[in-house]
C-alpha cells in the first residue's frame, strides 16, 4: 500500500522557517518524482514544486521561488520542503504527492502569522 505521511507543519511568524517532510513507504521512492502542492482556505490546490527521481533536478512555481527548497533523502525514502522567509500568503495545508502514482498524503497545516 503506498503510504505518504506529512509532518513538520505549525505556526511561524511573517519571515520565519520551517522544515515539512514525507515519509514514503509501499513503493519504490528513489524511482518517482515527487511534488509538494498547497491548498488554501476555500481554494483549489496550487501545485509548488517537483524533484526529479533520476538526476534530482528541481522546479519551483514563481511565487515560491527563491524561498523554498526541495530535496529528497533515497536512502530513508523522505522527501522534504525546507521553507524560509515565510509570508502571510503561504498559510495552506501542504501536501506531498507522487502524481505518477495518483497518491498524497494527508497533509500538514502551515499557518504563517503574527
Amino acid at each position: 500500500e503506498v503510504q505518504l505521511v506529512e509532518s513538520g507543519g505549525g505556526r511561524v511568524q511573517p519571515g520565519g522557517s520551517l522544515r515539512l517532510s514525507c515519509a514514503a513507504s509501499g513503493f519504490d521512492f528513489s524511482g518517482y518524482a515527487m511534488t509538494w502542492i498547497r491548498q488554501f482556505s476555500g481554494k483549489g490546490a496550487e501545485w509548488v514544486s517537483t524533484i526529479n527521481s533520476g538526476d534530482g533536478a528541481t522546479i519551483y512555481d514563481d511565487s515560491v521561488k527563491g524561498r523554498f527548497t526541495i530535496s529528497r533523502d533515497n536512502a530513508k525514502n523522505t522527501l522534504y520542503l525546507q521553507m524560509d522567509s515565510l509570508k502571510p500568503d503561504d498559510t495552506a495545508v501542504y501536501y506531498c504527492a507522487c502524481p505518477r502514482l495518483r497518491a498524497r498524503g494527508q497533509g500538514t497545516q502551515v499557518t504563517v502569522s503574527s
